[in-house]
């Protein structure tokens, strides 16, 4: 097994890679291999894959097992490769987690179990058993909208003692949350803190979250990373003209649609249209069809992302 070149605290652009499809059942393996050198020629800084974008709860096992083995291959540690074993099986998180790490995946993301609602106290119990089981360092996923589960600033301070938790990714689109969990775990600055919504990305960076977990560097990781660098940097006149760009592909691309799927439409749709990979997508939703396709053509016309 490799070595791992997974710093801490993982800092920067870790896009949720979405999982190419050519039917239910199947993976686009040219666009997959197309999709990985797109994004990492982007300059980014990981890869994530089985997440929301990466549609994992909708895929079966072999095809998530078999997205691993081909994603950790190619990959190869040119970046840390984060995988997702969320689901309502315990014993199923373990195993993705244990072949991830045979794979040479980097780390594990871990949402709550997503049918039943637990409370704080269960919650923090059942990630206390899954650490003792992991082959790898585990990064928290607090995904309140998919899980009916919002993981508390104070459970996400009792985990992150915990010597095998590294980080959590938030995708609570609450900056209230954010500048509570910041100044919870201030004495802990090894323990990343990603955010999952791009429109945040600029702000949180500059009041000091670590990075981003950002939907659209599946479609331009360039702008993402010119993003980070510029809030990192506190270049203000840059990170106001790049975070413009983020918020157009926002209310363009990811607003085409009338679902909450729109978002994930959009991004398989872009893909599609600049020839990376297939933009099937797994039930219950469908990919757009000719009249939002032709939308989703003329926005890409218009954004100009020449970082």
């Amino acid at each position: 097994m490799r070595k791992s070149n997974l710093m801490r605290p993982l800092k920067g652009i870790v896009p949720p890679m979405i999982t190419p499809l050519l039917d239910r059942d199947t993976l686009d393996v040219e666009g997959l291999e197309k999709l990985i050198e797109h994004i990492l020629g982007g300059g980014v800084h990981g890869l994530f894959i089985l997440g929301t974008t990466g549609e994992a709860p909708s895929l079966s096992y072999d095809l998530r097992y078999e997205l691993i083995k081909r994603t950790s291959k190619q990959v190869n540690g040119r970046v840390p490769l984060l995988v997702g074993v969320t689901d309502t099986s315990f014993s199923e998180s373990i195993k993705l987690a244990r072949f991830s790490a045979e794979q040479g995946a980097d780390a594990a993301v871990l949402a709550p179990p997503y049918y039943f609602s637990q409370g704080q106290p269960e919650l923090i119990e059942y990630i206390g058993h899954v650490t003792k089981e992991l082959p790898l360092p585990l990064f928290l996923y607090n995904m309140p909208g998919c899980t009916k589960v919002h993981m508390d600033p104070e459970t996400v301070m009792i985990l992150s003692e915990y010597p095998r938790i590294i980080g959590l990714k938030d995708s609570s689109c609450d900056m209230m949350y954010f500048h509570k969990i910041r100044a919870m775990l201030k004495q802990n600055p090894e323990f990343a803190v990603l955010l999952g919504p791009e429109e945040l990305l600029a702000e949180s960076v500059l009041l000091g979250a670590d990075g981003g977990v950002n939907g659209g560097a599946n479609m331009f990781p360039s702008l993402y990373v010119a993003l980070y660098n510029a809030a990192v940097k506190k270049d203000i006149d840059t990170v106001v003209e790049l975070h413009k760009k983020v918020v157009q592909i926002s209310m363009t691309i990811y607003s085409t649609g009338r679902y909450g799927s729109s978002v994930l439409k959009g991004i398989k749709c872009a893909l599609g249209l600049m020839g990376v990979c297939n933009d099937f997508i797994s039930e219950p939703f469908h990919r757009f069809r000719d009249p939002e396709r032709e939308i989703i053509r003329k926005f890409l016309s218009e954004i100009k992302i020449d970082v």
